[in-house]
């Protein structure tokens, strides 16, 4: 048989594993090969975990980090880079120097600072490191209101903070469906803001969905990655990955006793305008 040169888009994902796969590893290869993509998977962090809560995080070396990466991309080429849970200061440093090896390629970063059920998994070191070093490596950064305001302490709001980290040389998509923790979550809709240094904010609604989510994040971020991957623009990627990640979670299933697990694969496949605002 003769070799065809592969045209599947391919992504890097340096991110925790999650044994739902919920979150985490998992989540990010469902949301890149359901659109089509593969995902190079290095691990970064190992969790004991359930639907409801994080109870333990175990580090992975910062030299194996960098030692797979470089490995397995020597062998396939990535067209985009997804960035998850670290746990580490020293973590985040290999990260960030390994970024200097694919400058060239678009990079997402999902600040994974809490988990879902409430469990805290950044001290404040390591987020000081990740806004240092790794955020003005990204292309993207796609953080919750609680995790932005944890990046950007000294800002007094949503929209001063996420400006502050564009000057600092990164795009923030900042996603509005979990309050702050002094606030109560209010309306029928969920707003996302995508800023950029240069352009005119750009924001999206979407119909709230009730229940609790585990991943939505993860997958919000992977696919975006996976779409930047595929030559889409920023807000293109962003709002393509939205409506997925939307469907996804209107179709997820309670597996466990904690939050639903998103439905990467049957969100792929929605065709229709529902919940496109």
């Amino acid at each position: 048989m003769s070799e065809i040169a592969s045209t599947m888009p391919v992504v890097l994902v340096l991110a925790g594993h999650d044994p739902t796969h919920g979150a985490g590893l998992g989540a990010d290869q469902e949301a890149i090969r359901s659109g089509g993509g593969w995902a190079l998977s290095v691990a970064t962090a190992l969790t004991v975990q359930d639907s409801i809560n994080v109870t333990a995080v175990y580090d992975v070396a910062p030299d194996y980090i960098r030692a797979a990466a470089l490995t397995v991309t020597a062998d396939v080429a990535p067209q985009a880079i997804k960035i998850g849970l670290l746990t580490s200061k020293a973590s985040a440093q290999t990260v960030a120097a390994l970024l200097d090896d694919f400058a060239t390629l678009p990079v997402v970063v999902d600040p994974v600072l809490k988990a879902g059920g409430g469990a805290a998994l950044a001290q404040h070191d390591l987020v000081a490191e990740v806004r240092a070093s790794l955020l003005p490596r990204a292309t993207l950064v796609t953080p919750n209101r609680s995790e932005l305001a944890r990046l950007v302490p000294e800002q007094p709001n949503d929209e001063r903070r996420a400006l502050a980290l564009c000057a600092e040389g990164t795009a923030v998509l900042v996603t509005g469906t979990d309050p702050l923790p002094d606030e109560a979550p209010t309306g029928d809709r969920v707003v996302h803001r995508l800023y950029q240094q240069g352009h005119p904010v750009r924001e999206w609604c979407w119909p709230r969905l009730p229940g609790s989510y585990h991943g939505s994040g993860c997958t919000l971020a992977a696919r975006i990655a996976l779409e930047l991957a595929l030559g889409h623009s920023l807000a293109d990627a962003c709002e393509r990955a939205q409506r997925y990640t939307w469907h996804a979670l209107k179709h997820a299933q309670r597996l466990g006793k904690g939050q639903y697990l998103p439905d990467r694969w049957h969100g792929n496949f929605y065709q229709g305008n529902e919940g496109d605002e």
